[in-house]
């Protein structure tokens, strides 16, 4: 769950520093030269603007965050054995899938966990955990770089940043629509904005972020199931298979840090409405899947 936990975070901060520098610089014009009623092509920019800004911004820095996040080392020469047979599998993996050559990368944790991020799909980073090398085989961990290879090639980062963005907009936007009638409407002020605009509008953008990122994490699980069947094509099924039942041996084992939780191969478990906020589908269904052949 690294990846998209980690693009998360990058991107939450991201549109908070870029609110804050637009906001000292007097860029946030959103009324009409009168003061009074909402400017809307100019909110609709400004949304856009930081909203965009913010998944952007975070997807061009996944790489360099990751790295630092996890402690990641890329192996720019293989030193034994293990190294060099990750470099050649990813390699063979990334022919086959059509991409460039990603970084290959090893990080310390007792997780069994990989993940790949990037900007562009030539120019990924595949990473992959000790614990992963420690506790699987190799037909498992071959499956498991298949499966990050496939996010790579299926252009998941990308998709997810422009999704992101469209619903940071949205949430920037009716959140301050919804300020400006709490001003006008309940607290009766009639030109410029009080302090209850302010807050109005920041307890909304928190709660419809809360909703949003329901679309976000929807996305999220169905690319973890194009991506299973990518490592399925690239590695074979009854190794995707294997290596997704022993991920099922490791859910109470620590994981990755929460900024990174969405772009490993594994997930936890969610019940009820949680289910809802789960960047990916429970093991036991991606199992299933891929023996019914989905």
């Amino acid at each position: 769950m690294k990846r998209i936990a980690l693009f998360l975070a990058t991107n939450l901060a991201i549109i908070v520093v870029l609110g804050i520098t637009l906001r000292l610089l007097g860029v946030e014009r959103i009324l009409d030269e009168q003061g009074v009623g909402l400017d809307y092509q100019a909110l609709l920019i400004f949304a856009a603007v930081i909203g965009f800004g913010g998944s952007l911004i975070s997807l061009a820095i996944s790489k360099w965050t990751a790295k630092r996040l996890t402690g990641a080392q890329v192996i720019e020469q293989p030193r034994n054995a293990t190294e060099q047979w990750l470099v050649e599998t990813v390699r063979e993996q990334s022919r086959r899938a059509g991409i460039g050559m990603p970084d290959v990368a090893i990080y310390q944790s007792g997780d069994i966990n990989a993940f790949a991020t990037g900007a562009r799909r030539n120019s990924a980073l595949v990473a992959v955990s000790t614990g992963l090398l420690n506790s699987m085989s190799r037909d498992e961990a071959e499956a498991v770089l298949g499966h990050e290879v496939s996010h790579v090639a299926n252009g998941d980062m990308i998709t997810l940043a422009l999704i992101q963005g469209v619903v940071n907009t949205f949430v920037i936007f009716l959140s301050r629509v919804i300020g400006h009638l709490v001003d006008r409407l309940v607290f009766r002020v009639e030109r410029g904005h009080g302090p209850a605009f302010w807050i109005t509008a920041i307890v909304a953008e928190i709660i419809l972020g809360i909703l949003a990122s329901i679309i976000v994490m929807w996305f999220s699980r169905r690319r973890e199931f194009r991506a299973d069947v990518g490592g399925a094509e690239l590695a074979g099924r009854q190794k995707m298979i294997r290596a997704l039942e022993a991920l099922q041996y490791s859910v109470d084992r620590p994981h990755l840090p929460d900024q990174l939780a969405a772009f490993g191969i594994s997930g936890k478990i969610g019940r009820g409405l949680s289910r809802l906020f789960m960047s990916h589908p429970p093991l036991g269904e991606r199992i299933a899947a891929l023996k019914a052949g989905q």
